[in-house]
């Protein structure tokens, strides 16, 4: 296994988890106050809707990495797409005016898709 698929995976199961475990318990590493997901979108000042858009694309690319593993065409673009959304995830940290802390997860996913894409080239 090289280190593109563990990239993969990690970020997969890392999606994953934020998304379908997670979604509701209070982290520190949520935006401004916030309790969970939901409320670190209105934080933000989303729409409620934006939620359920990011979530379902968090979702999807997490699941075409982990499709990426078998099906190397994927994997571009599905690290591409996390790519964007964490950079989304880093502006919106700064939008709030968060501590550098909250912004390490995103950060960190950003970096790793990062390698990911150079590693599906």
């Amino acid at each position: 296994m090289n280190l593109t698929v563990i990239l993969q995976i990690i970020i997969a199961i890392g999606l994953l988890n934020v998304w379908l475990v997670r979604y509701s318990k209070s982290t520190d590493y949520r935006g401004g106050s916030a309790k969970n997901l939901k409320e670190e979108f209105l934080t933000y000042g989303l729409p409620k809707w934006f939620y359920y858009l990011i979530g379902t694309l968090k979702i999807s690319a997490a699941v075409l990495l982990i499709a990426g593993i078998w099906i190397s065409s994927l994997v571009f673009f599905a690290a591409s797409l996390v790519s964007l959304l964490m950079l989304g995830a880093l502006i919106m940290h700064v939008k709030v005016k968060d501590p550098i802390k909250k912004s390490v997860p995103a950060l960190l996913m950003l970096v790793m898709s990062s390698l990911v894409i150079y590693g599906s080239l």
